[in-house]
């Protein structure tokens, strides 16, 4: 017998977690193994019968671990994916979001006391708005309710484009949107859903903040959010008035939104925005909770590229995507780095070894500019596709 052989071919667990050997570790070992009994001098190269077969063995053996390893992981939510996931984050109570449709929210205006049953409003471009099962205008003659796109899908709809009355009620006089309607989401990814157990554990946190924050973002719907909190005894320079909270949140039912802050908040502290709804207490008496949906600033991307070997169209189309899914994935309240940008420029893949940027500017009114964005702390940076400019040189 010669030659040495490597520990083991299979999985095994420390104090540090699951390790596995790589394929070709295990096919080392075979390979040791078989000529430590038959001799150094046995041929297994992969052109041979038996050197194949050692092969076969090695990614069976391979195969194995790498299942053993997805197993081990799936009990964590930081490392478990797909439905191992959904089934673990369980035990926060929580489960995966299903594709949504589009929300927005609706101020009605109309007499007091007018029921509205199954409401359904109609925007600019003829898409149908579902309005909860019963509305009740309250004595003040107005009322923000939440209604939820007919159809399924990121139907957009800009402000005071939900403006028509499709199921006409009488007393019911108005309706219009004051913000862009938030569009619906697919089902939930793995990433997001980790995100979200994470700032789930903080329900119950001994930090008041921390428990309306887990609260609000366990809303079905809720994409984006951003807690302030002046605590201090006058106004802050964000002009939050004195011990009161500020919740900046986009998507999900402003209903439920405002009876999770009522519910969480201290009693005596108070709530700052410009979206109000009345919750009613177990006592019956009726609290206006404040919040704010984000205002939506649309940024422009201009961006020059020089093109090498192998660059096409559809490259020039992923560069755009990335740079509008980064975009629309900001922070609430964040600024927007141009040194960030440069690197969402550059797609994943070897796509990305077809082209240089050259330059990239951006604005969010004007010529776009070198430089970043500020944005106020109940701002969230928007883009589409059209505004972002792609410019190949030629012959660069």
């Amino acid at each position: 017998m010669s030659g040495s052989v490597p520990v083991t071919p299979v999985c095994y667990i420390d104090q540090i977690g699951i390790h596995a050997p790589t394929y070709q570790d295990v096919l080392t070992y075979l390979t040791t193994s078989y000529q430590n009994i038959y001799g150094a001098d046995v041929y297994l190269g992969a052109d041979s019968q038996d050197g194949q077969f050692l092969g076969v063995i090695a990614l069976a053996i391979h195969d194995a671990n790498s299942m053993a390893v997805s197993v081990y992981q799936s009990f964590s939510p930081a490392t478990a994916i797909g439905n191992g996931l959904s089934s673990v984050v369980k035990i926060n109570n929580m489960r995966r979001l299903t594709a949504t449709n589009s929300t927005v929210d609706l101020v009605l205006i109309g007499q007091a006391g007018t029921t509205v049953i199954n409401g359904v409003v109609r925007d600019s471009a003829q898409n149908n708005w579902l309005l909860p099962a019963t509305i009740v205008i309250p004595p003040s003659g107005t009322i923000t309710v939440t209604a939820i796109a007919a159809a399924s899908g990121a139907i957009e709809a800009g402000p005071n484009s939900v403006n028509v009355i499709a199921t006409p009620t009488r007393g019911w006089q108005s309706v219009t949107n004051t913000n862009a309607a938030v569009q619906g989401d697919p089902l939930e990814s793995d990433a997001a859903l980790r995100v979200r157990q994470a700032v789930s554990t903080a329900l119950p946190s001994q930090s008041i903040l921390d428990g309306i924050v887990g609260a609000v973002a366990s809303v079905p719907g809720v994409s984006r959010y951003k807690a302030y909190e002046n605590d201090t005894s006058i106004t802050d320079s964000n002009g939050i008035p004195d011990h009161s909270v500020a919740f900046v949140v986009d998507g999900g039912d402003a209903n439920l939104i405002a009876q999770e802050i009522m519910l969480k908040k201290t009693p005596g502290s108070g709530t700052y925005g410009t979206t109000v709804i009345g919750v009613e207490d177990n006592q019956g008496l009726v609290h206006s909770i404040n919040f704010f949906r984000p205002t939506l600033v649309p940024i422009t991307v201009a961006i020059t590229i020089a093109p090498k070997i192998g660059y096409t169209t559809a490259t020039g189309s992923l560069i755009a995507q990335s740079l509008v899914a980064f975009l629309n994935n900001l922070e609430i309240g964040g600024s927007v780095y141009l040194t960030q940008l440069y690197t969402a420029a550059y797609v994943s893949g070897s796509a990305s070894n077809t082209y240089n940027v050259v330059s990239l500017q951006i604005s969010r009114a004007g010529p776009p500019a070198t430089g970043d964005i500020v944005l106020a702390f109940n701002e969230a940076a928007s883009c589409e596709l059209d505004n972002v400019n792609l410019t190949v040189l030629v012959n660069p």
